[in-house]
Parts: structure tokens; sequence; C-alpha cells
């Protein structure tokens, strides 16, 4: 079983550093250290799709950014590893994609 790997965003917050976001590889999830919020994905085409199929952050912790921060770290590994997204969830593809085009 692979180790998760920890990647940090930045972004929000009053120090200039947004929340430590870590990579659950074995789950196939980007979550908060807390494992309180997560973007859940499955890959596809062998491996060279990211299909991101659900993000949740907790009643307690709405309103931080943290489902973006999630997206961000998200977006970012499959950018790394030369792999596709698709959207599946809703707030990927109706909120983050919309608010960040590029």
């Amino acid at each position: 079983m692979a180790a998760a790997t920890t990647t940090t965003t930045t972004g929000g917050g009053t120090s200039g550093e947004g929340p430590k976001i870590v990579w659950n590889q074995p789950q196939q999830r980007f979550e908060t250290e807390d494992k309180k919020a997560y973007l859940q994905y499955a890959l596809r085409g062998g491996g060279r799709v990211m299909d991101i199929v659900h993000t949740f952050v907790p009643p307690s912790k709405r309103g931080l950014g943290l489902a973006s921060h999630l997206c961000v770290s998200a977006f970012q590994h499959a950018k790394t590893n030369s792999m596709s997204v698709v959207p599946t969830c809703s707030y990927v593809s109706d909120t983050f994609l919309p608010r960040n085009p590029t």
C-alpha cells in the first residue's frame, strides 16, 4: 500500500497560506489533514483520466474555501501527472470551473 503524499495549497487565510491538503492515494481522494473535508476521484482510462466524482465539506467548515483548495490540489496533481480531468461532481462543473476557467 502506498503512503499518502502531502501537498500544500496557498491562498485564503490571514497568514497567506491555505489549508494543508493531503493526497490519500489508497482511498483516491484529496483531504484536509483532519480528513473531514475531501474530494473523491476515480481513475479511468488506465490511470490517464481523473474523474472527480464528489466533494464534501462538513457544515462546520463551509465558507472557508476548502472545496476550492481541494479542487486546486486535484487539478495540480492531474496536470503534473499529464492526466485529463472529468468533472462529474456538480460542485466542480457548476461552481469551481466557471470561477476558475484556466
